[in-house]
């Protein structure tokens, strides 16, 4: 198994940083490589990627432990689990590491691109993301980081403000092929405004009000 981690120092409390980051369904909000984490009930979900290749799984939560600690392993797909900690620093420091472990794909031959560079690039990736999300929350005006709406702000350079993840994944964001978009230069950024469900509807715990998936 390949590991990877990366880790960074987030200025907020740790509640409200465990709050936004177990909310798996947003990750695509300031990830570049992941596309979508749809849920499919109260404890799985499915996850699509794009590192060196489009790479899709089905996942279990794993080792959930509040204000501490998430995770996830596959069930089906790409062999890979991953853990997020977070550290109080304080009152208002939080320090947030994630350790992702997978096999890479294709056998040998993915075994050999580990080697020559794709975790290295999958490092910066997660490395850099990090650093987005940090900036997010340290940036982001009063309530704009509520994590029971799907609608907090998007990073510029992320997979949804460029417009790279699934429809799967826009429709748990509570956004569709005709919502507004903001042009900023060349990019095209959706627009925060987000069709929140009907608050009397259960929710499913770690997900964003509009990014509830029920079970059929």
């Amino acid at each position: 198994m390949a590991e990877h981690s990366a880790a960074v120092t987030v200025n907020a409390p740790v509640h409200q940083v465990y709050g936004l980051y177990s909310h798996f369904n947003d990750y695509p909000k300031f990830m570049t490589f992941v596309k979508e984490v749809t849920y499919l009930d109260d404890e799985h979900s499915h996850w699509v990627v794009d590192v060196t290749g489009k790479h899709e799984w089905d996942a279990v939560n794993d080792g959930w432990i509040p204000d501490r600690q998430i995770g996830w392993r596959s069930v089906d797909g790409v062999n890979n689990s991953g853990r997020v900690l977070f550290e109080p620093i304080g009152t208002q420091l939080t320090h947030v590491t994630v350790e992702v472990s997978y096999e890479p794909p294709q056998g040998i031959l993915g075994q050999l691109g580990e080697v020559l560079g794709a975790g290295g690039l999958f490092e910066r990736r997660l490395q850099h993301d990090l650093q987005h999300f940090a900036m997010m929350v340290e940036h982001a005006p009063p309530g704009a980081l509520d994590p029971t709406s799907s609608s907090y702000l998007f990073h510029s350079d992320s997979a949804a403000a460029k417009g790279q993840t699934t429809r799967d994944q826009d429709e748990s964001m509570g956004m569709s092929e005709d919502t507004a978009r903001v042009i900023k230069g060349d990019e095209t950024v959706p627009s925060t405004t987000s069709v929140l469900d009907d608050p009397t509807l259960p929710r499913v715990p770690g997900t964003s009000a509009s990014g509830t998936t029920m079970p059929s």
